[in-house]
């Protein structure tokens, strides 16, 4: 106990302060979970639902700060999400350390806050669900028959 202690005298001392969770900030370009909105991991860039919808809902992101992957290979999405928060003056930042994997799972898009807010569900598809169809909303309720009917009418 004695040798951590005086070992973070000794980082202290030469300014180098202990990271705070850093598997954590390995996996969130930097930032730390309870701050993120949003994330896209490598996979869910290359489907075109997803990055339409991503780019649909880019108005919600103000006040937030967008880190990008800059490490994976791209086929115009990166680019496009560049262009619109320049527009929208949306600040982000393009993460080319070591926390920027490109594994199929590790993150490449993540929408984080300056503080914690704690979201249960960070997934894009989970955030935005997608919408029901109009033919399931507008289809007529199917009329509930009854113990008696069935008993009595059968089922013709």
């Amino acid at each position: 106990m004695t040798e951590d202690l005086n070992k973070r005298v000794e980082q202290a001392a030469q300014g180098i302060t202990p990271q705070t969770k850093p598997d954590e900030r390995r996996r969130f370009l930097g930032s730390l979970r309870e701050r993120v909105l949003v994330r896209l991991d490598n996979t869910e860039v290359k489907d075109l639902k997803l990055t339409a919808l991503f780019l649909k809902h880019i108005d919600d992101f103000k006040g937030y700060t967008i880190l990008i992957n800059g490490n994976i290979e791209d086929d115009g999405f990166l680019g496009d999400v560049e262009a619109e928060c320049s527009k929208k003056d949306i600040p982000f930042t393009l993460v080319n350390n070591e926390t920027a994997q490109t594994g199929p799972k590790d993150t490449a898009v993540l929408v984080v806050a300056k503080t914690a807010i704690n979201r249960p569900r960070i997934k894009i598809n989970q955030v935005y669900p997608p919408e029901m169809p109009n033919t399931e909303l507008n289809a007529p309720a199917k009329k509930h028959e009854g113990f008696w009917h069935h008993l009595f009418h059968g089922d013709k």
